[in-house]
C-alpha cells in the first residue's frame, strides 16, 4: 500500500502556496547545497545525499512528478502539490508518495526532504507514519 507525507501551509508559514516548479526549485536548491558541502569535504555528497533525478510525465503534468533513482537502493518517490478546504479555509500542501515498490531507503530519503522542506517553510509536517511535526510558529 502507497504511504504519503504531506508538508502543510498553515498560518504562520512563511509561504501560503506553492506551484509544481517551486517545489522542482527548491528540490534543486537542496541538490547544490549539497553539492557545495561535498566540495568542502572532498567527496560525492550530491550523490549520496541526493540519488534521485527529477522526471516528469505527460499524464502529471502540472500535478506531479516523480524523482527516479540513480542508485541500486532507491526506486523512487512522487511528489506533487494540491489543496484541500476545511472550515471554507483553503490550504494549499505539498505531498510525497511513496509506491508500493518503494524501498526503506527511499521512505528514509523522503523523510529527509519532507523536514529539511517543512522546516524551511516553517509549516506543518505529516509523516508516512501518521506522527505530525510542528515547524511552524504556534502561541
Amino acid at each position: 500500500m502507497a504511504q504519503s507525507a504531506y508538508i502543510k501551509f498553515v498560518e504562520g508559514s512563511a509561504v501560503s502556496s506553492l506551484t509544481l516548479d517551486e517545489l522542482k526549485a527548491q528540490l534543486e536548491h537542496y541538490r547544490e547545497q549539497l553539492t557545495l558541502t561535498g566540495k568542502q569535504l572532498s567527496w560525492e555528497y550530491d550523490e549520496a545525499g541526493f540519488p534521485y533525478e527529477i522526471q516528469t510525465k505527460p499524464e502529471g503534468e502540472g500535478k506531479w512528478f516523480y524523482l527516479k533513482a540513480t542508485s541500486p537502493r532507491y526506486k523512487y518517490i512522487v511528489a506533487g502539490v494540491g489543496s484541500e478546504t476545511s472550515d471554507e479555509t483553503q490550504r494549499h500542501y505539498v505531498q510525497f508518495v511513496l509506491p508500493e515498490d518503494a524501498t526503506h531507503g527511499d521512505k528514509a530519503k523522503g523523510n529527509e526532504f519532507c523536514k529539511y522542506l517543512a522546516k524551511l517553510w516553517k509549516a506543518e509536517l505529516h509523516l508516512f507514519n501518521g506522527r505530525t511535526m510542528y515547524f511552524n510558529p504556534r502561541k
